[in-house]
């Protein structure tokens, strides 16, 4: 897979992220720098380590799916990208009230927008991708939107946050499309 294609599925997934840590930013007026940073690099862990999970789960059952290793990618980049345009829809008159700044909150959120990237992973093992490339792309990707998110919260306003999620569900979507014309048309 190309560098550009990991690094657009990479965009994707930390748009729910950057979300998330818009709204974080909204929710604590005051938050530091030291606390961003804290958060997008729980964030960014979780992000790029799903993936890994995701990818030894898919590379274990590989071999009996070698027929249909596309489409299985295919599918789950689009329902995934479909998944998150239906809740940022759903979702999009809802304040949620919470302080991400609690442990366990940062670590329910986190695990909350990584789980996207477990099925990115699991997809990944279906074509050839370099897993540590793409975690590490990943990764970076979550930290640099997650610290974005937070510092310009104030900012940006609630709005934004649901735009990204469905920009982010159209690029995953189109990635599956791109997969569907590169290897099966």
């Amino acid at each position: 897979m190309e560098i550009i294609a990991l690094i657009l599925i990479a965009l994707s997934l930390t748009f729910d992220t950057f979300a998330i840590s818009v709204s974080s930013g909204i929710a604590v007026s005051k938050i530091s720098f030291r606390q961003a940073f804290i958060i997008a690099s729980i964030f960014a862990i979780f992000q790029a380590g799903m993936p890994i999970i995701g990818w030894i789960i898919g590379y274990q059952i590989n071999d009996f799916y070698i027929n249909y290793n596309y489409f299985v990618a295919i599918i789950l980049l689009t329902l995934i990208g479909l998944k998150m345009i239906w809740d940022a829809i759903r979702y999009q008159n809802r304040t949620k009230s919470f302080n991400p700044l609690k442990p366990i909150v940062m670590i329910g959120l986190a695990i909350a927008t990584s789980i996207d990237a477990l099925a990115v992973g699991f997809s990944f093992a279906f074509i050839q991708v370099n897993i540590m490339l793409a975690t590490l792309i990943i990764g970076i990707s979550t930290f640099l939107m997650a610290m974005t998110g937070m510092l310009f919260g104030k900012h940006l306003g609630n709005k934004i946050g649901k735009k990204a999620e469905i920009i982010g569900g159209l690029v995953l979507i189109l990635l599956a499309l791109k997969i569907l014309w590169d290897k099966v048309l």
